[in-house]
């Protein structure tokens, strides 16, 4: 069946007509800050102790926007008559985030949870050249880095967890068993035959 003529020009009358009547919202930014998704892509934030300057961020990033800078020192040994070890000392972390596409790769591929997304994003600049932030920035938009949502109920544990308390349990179980074999050891001293009681050998 063939459209009638002038239909497309009604239903777009009718949208409009839907429009018109409907009240007018406007966001009273920056008097009122916007409610955000929890999962927003703002800003990425840095947990410095938690960077061992692995490069993995700086390596997988598309558009090569991350810069680090570290430097090694030894570290004395823990025991006596150990040897001494090296570990990397972070000494600069940037984002420029002029050239960021925020895809978060830098985040997911982080093997020790120092990048995170952060919501914020009043952040802009008259310079170009200052959108490059460096680590005191990153780790100030750390504190702004909401918790987690919670776990589904009927979810799978999540696998670190589940090691941790195995581990806990496992260790728990030793000082028992530890308490109870030093508590066998105490009662068999005590009850050993043979053994004169104090005031009997004074007698």
């Amino acid at each position: 069946m063939p459209p009638i003529p002038g239909s497309g020009l009604a239903k777009g009358l009718a949208v409009t007509l839907r429009t018109m009547t409907k009240r007018t919202v406007t966001a009273q930014y920056p008097d009122v800050q916007p409610e955000l998704p929890p999962r927003t892509r703002g800003v990425i934030g840095l947990f410095e102790e938690n960077c061992t300057v692995c490069m993995l961020c700086a390596r997988e990033c598309p558009d090569w926007c991350i810069y680090i800078d570290s430097h090694k020192e030894t570290v004395p040994p823990a025991a006596p008559g150990g040897r001494e070890r090296s570990r990397n000392v972070l000494d600069r972390f940037a984002i420029d985030f002029a050239l960021c596409m925020y895809c978060g790769i830098c985040i997911e591929v982080c093997p020790f949870d120092a990048l995170f997304w952060s919501p914020e994003f009043e952040y802009a600049e008259t310079d170009i050249h200052e959108l490059t932030h460096e680590r005191d920035k990153l780790r100030e938009w750390m504190w702004t880095v909401p918790e987690p949502p919670a776990l589904d109920p009927g979810a799978e544990e999540p696998k670190e967890i589940a090691a941790a308390r195995k581990t806990a349990d496992k260790l728990q179980a030793q000082e028992a068993q530890a308490a109870q074999e030093a508590q066998a050891a105490q009662e068999a001293e005590q009850s050993r035959p043979g053994q004169a009681p104090e005031e009997e050998g004074q007698e």
